[in-house]
């Protein structure tokens, strides 16, 4: 099965009175790089996390980000009595120092108040540590992310997968073009060879000169390239078909597919046959980059 390194999945879960959020993102990579944002998540719990991360996802650049927030959108807040009495006594005394006072002689206790209210760790948020239901809500919209994520791999790899099988049909397409050249590319190279000895009023040796001839049109036989480029175009059909992560493997074939086309231009000594070269080639550095984006 080919899948996509790249992929998205979010989930979202209520846990007592906080809902947790879970983003997991992928992007390709060569192993498994793994990023888990979050400052709510115990410590016990990141390799736990981890591992589980790198058996589902294998590799790629793997981002998860983990918040949360109140179900009811206020925080359970808590008051400092020791801190309010201190902040109000200092207040008291400083309006009384300023002549501050009420008809009756007293600060006005509401404002007092009020005032005390507004200054710093006065009140302050309750933050609980997570709970054992929490973790495990956490754990379980953790599940359900990846298992988007997973969905969303298997989509873009179905896309990736066809069209890799059209840029490797194209490669075998052009070297059936390509060997319409090879036909008529040996007796011109003769030919050329034959004019241009004609023309330096040569006569050598027929014989002698029939086993050169020989052993140069044997340096320029593409006949082991073309065999070779096409079944390493089959070993990557087959291999996208029947291996589980093939994304590696893939991009080994693709530079022996290099190689063979490689070759045939350096050999072809033929105007046509070299444009089929180039075209191939263009087909194929597509075809390696999007093996980079594959599982």
């Amino acid at each position: 099965m080919v899948l996509s390194m790249t992929g998205y999945g979010k989930s979202e879960v209520t846990s007592g009175n906080r809902k947790y959020t879970v983003e997991v993102r992928s992007l390709n990579g060569k192993n498994s790089d793994i990023s888990l944002k979050s400052s709510i998540l115990p410590k016990d719990k990141d390799l736990e996390f981890r591992q589980y991360l790198t058996r589902r996802l294998v590799r790629g650049n793997i981002d998860v980000f983990l918040t949360s927030e109140t179900v009811s959108g206020s925080e359970a807040r808590r008051i400092d009595p020791d801190l309010f009495r201190d902040y109000f006594r200092q207040l008291s005394d400083i309006a009384g120092s300023l002549n501050l006072l009420d008809p009756y002689g007293n600060v006005m206790s509401a404002v007092l108040m009020s005032s005390v209210l507004r200054l710093p760790d006065v009140v302050a948020v309750d933050k609980d540590e997570l709970t054992e239901e929490d973790v495990e809500a956490i754990t379980g919209a953790l599940h359900e992310a990846v298992d988007a994520l997973i969905a969303f791999r298997t989509r873009e790899g179905a896309v990736l997968k066809a069209d890799l099988l059209t840029r490797v049909d194209n490669i075998e397409s052009i070297l059936a073009e390509a060997e319409v050249f090879d036909a008529e590319r040996v007796p011109a190279v003769r030919q050329r060879i034959v004019s241009r000895m004609e023309e330096l009023s040569l006569a050598p040796d027929h014989d002698r000169l029939e086993q050169e001839m020989i052993f140069y049109l044997e340096k320029l036989d593409v006949n082991e390239e073309k065999v070779r480029l096409r079944q390493h175009c089959r070993y990557f059909r087959d291999t996208m078909e029947g291996e589980e992560c093939p994304g590696k493997k893939l991009g080994f074939i693709a530079q022996e597919m290099g190689r063979e086309i490689n070759t045939l231009g350096s050999k072809s000594n033929h105007a046509g046959m070299q444009k089929c070269v180039v075209r191939m080639k263009d087909e194929l550095e597509k075809i390696k980059e999007q093996v980079l984006n594959i599982l």
